[in-house]
């Protein structure tokens, strides 16, 4: 098993971004996914700022994904998503069957983000038919559907990719919630995201964290952290851990995790893993 870089899931200034792809270079991740997977608004970086860092990951040795938005709300954004497609050089990981369609249609391959719904092998197996190389288990299934799947036909045609450590994607909306608490419309967002580099924590009136508002996209407020179960999934046949980042810390966590698991447990979270409340963290058995 390796370890990915997931896509940046917030929305950094473009001096911060490039600082971190080129920290990523220098480090010994193999696989690494960039691209705004959550709003269109976002321009701080540009689909030619993207290209040219995976590019520079490429010349550094790295295996690169272009990671498309999770939610198209308007034909802008399919032609967008087009440029992603058509790109020549990358495969893309499609975060929405509008993706998926694109890839089709050209014969391209690609990997199948967390936010596609797959919730069995015969859907996964039409996938790969349609080019799929490797998918992203969706955040909220456990490891016995995913053992239940790899059992299913010996050798897998496809690889299994896990989100084992990061703020888990819960759910996509057309409206932004992090302008909204803002006062501010969507259309006149003002890119407020740029003011929450992690998310916005929404907490219950007993001071609870709940969720973490991240424009259009709802987040775990507790990290989930599989850095425990990593020798059970090579058992299983996992081939990739992905750590999705959240500051400059995530790229050391990334290099780390599969030899160092996590010690401290307080502020994350594994339930969906094994079957229970998302928010939960059961003990490693």
């Amino acid at each position: 098993m390796k370890t990915s870089l997931g896509p940046l899931q917030y929305c950094w200034e473009k001096e911060k971004v490039n600082a971190f792809y080129k920290q990523a270079a220098q480090s010994n991740i193999p696989l690494i996914y960039l691209g705004e997977t959550v709003c269109s608004r976002r321009r701080q970086l540009k689909f030619s700022d993207y290209f040219a860092l995976a590019q520079m990951l490429r010349e550094s040795g790295k295996n690169v994904v272009l990671s498309t938005l999770a939610l198209l709300e308007a034909p802008s954004e399919y032609n967008e998503l087009k440029k992603h497609v058509d790109n020549g050089e990358f495969m893309i990981e499609a975060n929405d069957m509008g993706a998926v369609q694109a890839a089709k249609e050209r014969n391209l391959p690609f990997v199948c983000g967390p936010t596609v719904n797959n919730y069995n092998f015969a859907t996964l197996k039409k996938l790969h038919q349609w080019g799929m190389q490797r998918f992203v288990m969706p955040v909220e299934l456990s490891k016995e559907w995913l053992t239940s799947v790899i059992e299913t036909e010996q050798p897998i045609p496809f690889e299994v990719e896990v989100f084992g450590h990061g703020y888990l994607p819960l759910a996509h909306s057309a409206r932004c919630f992090t302008a909204r608490q803002q006062g501010l419309q969507k259309d006149d967002c003002q890119i407020v995201c740029l003011s929450h580099s992690k998310g916005l924590l929404a907490q219950t009136m007993d001071d609870q964290p709940l969720l973490r508002l991240n424009g259009i996209q709802t987040q775990s407020a507790s990290l989930i952290d599989l850095s425990n179960e990593v020798e059970q999934m090579k058992l299983m046949g996992v081939d990739y851990f992905r750590v999705s980042p959240n500051s400059l810390q995530s790229i050391e966590i990334a290099e780390h995790i599969l030899q160092q698991p996590s010690s401290d447990k307080t502020q994350s979270c594994n339930g969906y893993w094994h079957q229970t409340a998302g928010f939960n963290q059961v003990a490693c058995s």
